[in-house]
């Protein structure tokens, strides 16, 4: 790793996060107080496996995917005290993920695989009502729910896209095109930047660029894998995922590396908001899921009553 010194520790006083933890021997929906380590089981069903756990603008409701009914389909859990409920109702092979909500809080957006070429899709949260947007993966809605970006499969890999939120006018990004790059793509709260992963020579690092794709930075130099970026509701930090390898490129050692079930093979690390400081989460360092979730802040305002 490309670290110079002891880095200066990050104050997560007052902070949580919800992500996936394996420290019930399940994956789970944990809602995390990193700087005391309080940890609270929202999800709760032993016997499935739960990713990708997601915030609602308010910050007291989070959509996840579940196999609890034998493939990957949305769920909302209410912190509020309201029972879960399912969204979808997709069967396999077919599976949902990669979800992220609408800043009005009224929609969801979400990936679909299985059923052909990856498949952008949204769901309306009053008539429970889906429709397909277009195609792509791991979509992220601006702050103003005007622009998405994901990431979308070219002959060569992935690149990084943006487009209307109904998925017109589509402009590509990002143009180094491999397996891995634009994916879990997340915005800054101003809507000025988009963070996202790109390959740099073995390694996955995370970059900041304009919606126009301009302005590309490289946040991390960590030679790792840094994934799943999320970033904080002021903007000073950026949460994210980090593996010692990209396993997912080879099915035989991903296919290893599922079983194993290493919990200490990505845990969750955090940055200033312009890269600096990276560390990792104590908190999060272990009994963590090796899927892609993000840690995700909870947005202000949000309360357990």
């Amino acid at each position: 790793m490309n670290l110079t010194g002891s880095p200066r520790k990050i104050d997560l006083k007052d902070r949580s996060l919800v992500t996936i933890s394996l420290r019930t021997g399940n994956p789970e929906v944990f809602l995390f107080e990193p700087e005391s380590g309080n940890a609270t089981n929202l999800s709760n069903w032993p016997g499935s496996c739960q990713r990708y756990p997601s915030w609602s603008p308010g910050g007291n409701q989070v959509v996840f995917t579940s196999d609890k009914d034998g493939t990957f389909n949305l769920y909302l859990l209410d912190l509020t005290g309201e029972a879960t409920r399912q969204l979808t109702h997709y069967k396999h092979p077919v599976v949902a993920g990669m979800q992220s909500w609408t800043p009005d809080g009224k929609g969801i957006y979400f990936s679909v695989f299985g059923d052909g070429v990856p498949k952008i899709c949204r769901h309306l949260l009053e008539t429970g009502a889906t429709e397909m947007i277009g195609e792509g993966i791991d979509p992220a809605l601006s702050p103003d729910g005007r622009t998405m970006a994901f990431a979308r499969h070219l002959p060569n890999g992935h690149c990084l896209f943006a487009a209307k939120a109904d998925g017109l006018d589509v402009r590509q990004l990002t143009f180094q095109e491999n397996r891995f790059a634009g994916m879990h793509p997340a915005w800054t709260p101003d809507g000025k930047f988009v963070i996202y992963a790109d390959r740099v020579g073995e390694a996955l690092e995370l970059f900041a660029c304009d919606p126009g794709g301009k302005e590309a930075r490289q946040l991390t130099f960590l030679g790792q894998a840094a994934t799943s970026p999320s970033v904080s509701p002021d903007g000073k930090f950026i949460s994210f995922r980090l593996c010692d390898e990209i396993y997912w490129r080879d099915p035989a050692i991903s296919e290893r590396t599922y079983r194993e079930k290493r919990a200490d093979k990505r845990p969750v690390w955090v940055m200033e908001s312009d890269g600096s400081h990276p560390q990792p989460i104590e908190a999060l360092r272990y009994q963590m899921t090796i899927d892609g979730s993000r840690a995700a802040w909870r947005p202000a305002g949000g309360t357990n009553s």
